[in-house]
């Protein structure tokens, strides 16, 4: 039982950090945005979005716990990356190098 609560709290912790870097990541900019992805044996991807176009992402270690991290921040979280959240990411001349780059080998 000990095993568990053990668990347990440290889930909570790991909860609470993400959403308190979800929190800092939306102070930041003006208001975030979510979606929580599965990504296999690691966990699940918070990509995160900001009123302001800002993006960056937070690794969890399970989908729940990312999940209740967006929850707990109290963010707006959608269930696909596409459309008009898509659309709300502004991408500067570093993104565009680094894509151009995986395009040519680099």
């Amino acid at each position: 039982m000990a095993d568990t609560q053990q668990v347990d709290q440290k889930a909570e912790r790991k909860v609470a950090r993400l959403a308190k870097e979800i929190g800092a990541f939306a102070k930041a900019h003006g208001g975030a945005e979510g979606q929580v992805a599965y990504i296999g044996e690691r966990g699940a991807r918070i990509v995160l979005v900001g009123e302001d176009g800002g993006w960056g992402d937070l690794v969890a270690p399970s989908t729940e716990i990312a999940q209740q991290a967006v929850e707990k921040a109290g963010i707006t979280v959608h269930e696909s990356f596409d459309g008009e959240f898509a659309a709300k990411v502004q991408t500067g001349p570093y993104e565009w190098k680094r894509m151009a780059g995986i395009q040519i080998g680099g």
